[in-house]
């Protein structure tokens, strides 16, 4: 696949606390273990906010998949960085790294502004990968790939669909998905990302980031159909090539078969048998 093919990177990340990290800043001198310096915190978060979701400056990266589009929003691939090993700093430096290779393709998140991409600088500081590319602070702002209003550099869809925080998105993409009858969250949710890892099931923790992906990339075209940049049609026909492509690989990722036991088509309006249904109705 030559980097010229890709357009758009459409990723999500999965991360957990860093215990040691943890137990070093929140609890200094009490030499606390790090899966017990993490209990405690969750502890105290949830008493305090009604949540245990540790900030992302205590978190490392377990897990990102990102879909490789083309420009003409055609799925080509679904990949888990650095599987099956998982390891922060290779996912670190190979999104990185890979954005650069395939030549800065616009990023595609679901509230990657506030989150994911908060996330992976940190973590490109933590583990010293160069991104010049990306920490372009010489180039005019409004050029700049960091700055919030570039969407060819990054289009959060969130931001896109709240008119940049100016509401709010009550449901989050699990909404977003279920109004294109796209499948959304299914048997795992973010809040159980760290319990799944301290059982060491990174794999699961993956087959739920490739989920979350799938459904970001539905929401993306939708999102490109509102913009302007892709006919309800075209949109239509991509829906029903993705389904096959996942159909082909149910043999070699078992989570594909329970996303598509999961699927469900959008209810068109325009259709000719939905203007015959409200017709019958209103009779």
């Amino acid at each position: 696949m030559s980097p010229d093919d890709i357009r758009y990177f459409v990723f999500d990340v999965e991360s957990v606390a860093d215990g040691r990290l943890v137990s070093a800043l929140r609890y200094p001198g009490e030499g606390l273990e790090p899966e017990e310096a993490v209990t405690r915190y969750r502890a105290e978060l949830m008493e305090k906010y009604g949540s245990d979701f540790v900030p992302y400056t205590f978190q490392v990266p377990v897990s990102v998949v990102v879909g490789k589009v083309r420009s003409d929003f055609q799925l080509v691939d679904l990949v888990a960085l650095d599987e099956p090993d998982y390891r922060s700093h290779i996912i670190t430096q190979t999104f990185w790294k890979g954005w650069s290779a395939y030549r800065q393709p616009t990023l595609v998140s679901f509230n990657g502004r506030t989150f994911d991409m908060p996330l992976m600088e940190l973590a490109a500081f933590r583990y010293g990968v160069e991104l010049p590319e990306w920490f372009d602070l010489v180039g005019r702002t409004y050029e700049q790939p960091r700055n919030r209003y570039n969407i060819d550099s990054h289009l959060d869809l969130h931001d896109l669909l709240t008119n940049y925080g100016a509401s709010r998105f009550t449901g989050g993409l699990n909404l977003a998905a279920h109004l294109l009858g796209k499948p959304g969250k299914m048997d795992v949710q973010g809040y159980m990302v760290q319990d799944l890892y301290d059982e060491d099931r990174l794999a699961d923790i993956n087959d739920y980031c490739r989920c979350d992906v799938l459904d970001t990339y539905f929401v993306f075209l939708r999102a490109s159909v509102m913009l302007g940049r892709l006919p309800l049609e075209r949109e239509k026909e991509l829906v029903n090539s993705t389904r096959q492509w996942l159909e082909e690989r149910v043999d070699q990722r078992a989570v594909f078969a329970a996303y598509l036991e999961r699927w469900g088509d959008w209810d068109n309006p325009w259709s000719p048998s939905a203007a015959v249904d409200q017709k019958t109705e209103s009779c």
